[in-house]
């Protein structure tokens, strides 16, 4: 009925119907108050939605109606809102009952229920829309990352001869429960122990030994570390350009999306080689721990929660569309210093955030997805922390030894 009666049909009305009949005949009901076209049983009489919301509302109100005639008005449907003490007595004199009523609480209760029905009947699926934004990213994450390295080749070798200045996760205490404690102690067995230190002399020689190494501050894997950081970046640049939606975008809003970006989607690559059983990051023929990273010159206060990172991302076991799903979520992040695209790179990160909702819905057990979309999203802003962190090691470290490539300083320093 039309909101113009005032006291008609309330849109929640059909979910307080307390029986329908279960025969629908071909010819049209009529509603036994006023005439018009019934809906059903409503409070034990066939009434239509108007009728039987009038009734419930008036059983709830506590004013008595009065007839201005003689009681005994002829209700119809384009009279039945003038005298509302003879429409309410012609509801009773059918039937109606005020038992039959439902609460507010009660209401409220079963139109809870009716959407938990809902949802469990109506099962979550991907679009075409967002099938088709996964398989673009697939494609191209497989033609810009090659987990076998192989096209590695032109880099400056890795020299772990020198233990790490400042002791990085070796020696570890064999009681501790953490998993990243124990990490890298096989990457290189030869080159991760540290020197011995069973005498007292021994000792004095190896602090002589790290105090000569601190004043050289010789950093004996950063050569070989750039090169693979610089090989990384440039089939991260790879990955986005392939994709439509980040070609649409200015010049200028690529570039800083791609620099403010570039730390993060790397991370997420390496972890899909990360071993979190050795802590071991397997490269194809190559193998790294993060003790290469520390011989860098990398500090403690990055390198402790970027592997804690690893381990916890790596625990999730993501499906290699989701991965790619948190490269392009980290890629098309409107706050990145620079961008001018706000609502537009907003508005396609939301897109692919729902997709990797609706991913994890669809293609999960109710076991698998219990909060893994709001853990992947911690995952994302853990990596926000740890960026600022490592632009500032990495402008560190160039002061000390300039083996950081220009490529790797250029997306650094993001406010140029």
């Amino acid at each position: 009925m039309s909101n113009q009666e005032g006291w008609g049909q309330h849109p929640s009305d059909k979910e307080e119907e307390e029986d329908e009949e279960d025969e629908r005949d071909e010819e049209p009901k009529v509603c036994q108050v006023c005439g018009d076209r019934a809906t059903g049983y409503h409070f034990n009489a066939m009434t239509c939605e108007g009728c039987k919301g009038f009734f419930r509302r008036a059983m709830k109100r506590p004013v008595k109606f009065s007839c201005p005639f003689q009681n005994a008005c002829v209700i119809t449907k384009s009279n039945r809102r003038q005298c509302q003490a003879c429409r309410l007595r012609k509801c009773k004199e059918i039937g109606m009952l005020k038992e039959l009523i439902m609460s507010d609480e009660a209401v409220e209760k079963r139109r809870r229920l009716i959407r938990v029905k809902r949802t469990q009947q109506e099962p979550v699926l991907l679009t075409p829309q967002q099938e088709d934004v996964i398989q673009e990213l697939l494609e191209a994450q497989r033609r810009t990352f090659d987990i076998t390295f192989s096209c590695f080749k032109r880099f400056r070798p890795i020299d772990r001869s020198i233990a790490p200045m400042h002791q990085y996760l070796n020696a570890p205490d064999e009681s501790s429960t953490h998993p990243w404690s124990r990490s890298g102690s096989d990457c290189n067995q030869r080159d991760t122990s540290l020197p011995s230190s069973s005498s007292s002399s021994s000792s004095q020689e190896g602090e002589k030994s790290d105090e000569r190494r601190g004043q050289e501050r010789t950093f004996s894997t950063l050569p070989h570390i750039a090169d693979l950081t610089t090989y990384m970046i440039q089939h991260i640049i790879d990955f986005a350009k392939i994709l439509p939606s980040f070609r649409q975008l200015s010049i200028e809003d690529q570039i800083s999306l791609l620099k403010g970006a570039t730390f993060e989607v790397c991370q997420i690559r390496f972890n899909m080689l990360f071993n979190e059983k050795t802590g071991i990051w397997e490269c194809g023929p190559l193998t790294y721990c993060m003790d290469d990273a520390a011989r860098a010159g990398f500090q403690r206060h990055l390198l402790d929660p970027l592997m804690k990172f690893h381990y916890t991302l790596r625990n999730l076991q993501l499906h290699e569309s989701e991965y790619v799903l948190m490269q392009a979520i980290s890629l098309f992040s409107p706050d990145r210093p620079g961008v001018t695209q706000h609502s537009e790179i907003d508005r396609h990160q939301e897109m692919l955030a729902l997709t990797l909702k609706t991913y994890i819905d669809t293609k999960r057990t109710s076991s698998e997805r219990h909060l893994l979309y709001p853990k992947i999203m911690a995952c994302l802003t853990e990596m926000r922390t740890m960026n600022e962190e490592y632009t500032k090691q990495v402008l560190q470290i160039q002061d000390i030894q300039p083996d950081v490539s220009p490529l790797i300083l250029e997306v650094v320093r993001k406010d140029t």
